[in-house]
C-alpha cells in the first residue's frame, strides 16, 4: 500500500500548480531546436532529466532511512510540524501568505540547440534542488514513509517508486507535446483558480496530517 501511495504522491508532485505551468519550458529543452528526430530526442532527454532528479531523491531516501528510528520515536510531534508546514504551503499557494523563498525559483541556462542526455541529467539534478519548495509537500510525505520503514533497501525502493510517479508524466508530456498545447493554454487561463483549489487541498492535507 505504501508503494501505491508513494507512486500517487509522485504524480501529485507533477501536477503541483507551481510546477505544471512551467512544463512547456522544460519540454522545450528536451526537444531542442533541431527539427530532426524531435520525438526521439525528447524521449532521450526526458529520461536523462528523470534520472537526474531520481539520483538526488535516492540520496535523500538513504539519509531519511538512517534517521528512521529517531523519526519514528518522535512521529507524533513531527506529524504536527509537517501538518503546519503543509498548511503554510497551502496558504502560500492561495496568496494569503507571501513566503518569498517558497516562490523563488532558479532558471537553468543552457543552449537548447546543444542540449543532450548528459545535460538533461544535470538539468534533473538542478530541478530536484531548485524546485524542492514546490514539490516539497509530497516529497516530504514520501520521505516520512521512507523513514518509518527503518530499512534502507525498502526506503530506496519507495523513493524510486516516487521518482517513477513524478518521472512518467514528464516523459509522456515530452512525447505528446503538440497534443498537450491546449491543456497548457487551459492551465494558463485558469492558473488563479488552480492555485486556490490546490491551496485548499493542501490545507486539508495539513489538518489531516496533524490529527490522523
Amino acid at each position: 500500500m505504501n508503494y501505491l501511495f508513494t507512486f500517487l504522491e509522485g504524480i501529485a508532485s507533477f501536477i503541483s500548480p507551481c510546477l505544471l505551468p512551467m512544463l512547456p519550458i522544460y519540454i522545450s529543452y528536451f526537444v531542442g531546436e533541431d527539427d530532426d528526430n524531435k520525438t526521439v530526442k525528447a524521449i532521450i532527454n526526458s529520461i536523462g532529466f528523470v534520472l537526474g532528479f531520481t539520483i538526488v531523491f535516492l540520496l535523500l531516501s538513504i539519509f531519511a532511512s538512517s534517521l528512521g528510528t529517531l523519526i519514528s520515536e518522535n512521529i507524533r510531534y513531527l506529524k504536527i510540524v509537517f501538518g503546519v508546514v503543509i498548511i503554510l504551503l497551502g496558504l502560500n499557494y492561495m496568496g494569503i501568505l507571501k513566503i518569498s523563498f517558497l516562490n523563488r525559483t532558479k532558471k537553468f541556462n543552457s543552449s537548447k540547440e546543444n542540449f543532450n542526455f548528459f545535460k538533461a541529467i544535470i538539468f534533473g539534478i538542478l530541478f530536484s534542488i531548485s524546485w524542492t519548495p514546490c514539490i516539497g509537500t509530497f516529497l516530504s510525505s514520501a520521505l516520512i514513509l521512507v523513514a518509518k520503514e527503518q530499512d534502507m533497501l525498502k526506503g530506496i525502493i519507495l523513493m524510486l517508486v516516487y521518482s517513477v510517479g513524478l518521472g512518467i508524466p514528464f516523459i509522456i508530456s515530452a512525447i505528446l507535446l503538440e497534443k498537450l498545447k491546449e491543456l497548457f493554454n487551459f492551465i494558463k487561463r485558469n492558473y488563479g483558480k488552480i492555485k486556490i483549489i490546490s491551496g485548499l487541498v493542501l490545507i486539508i492535507m495539513g489538518i489531516y496530517t496533524m490529527f490522523f
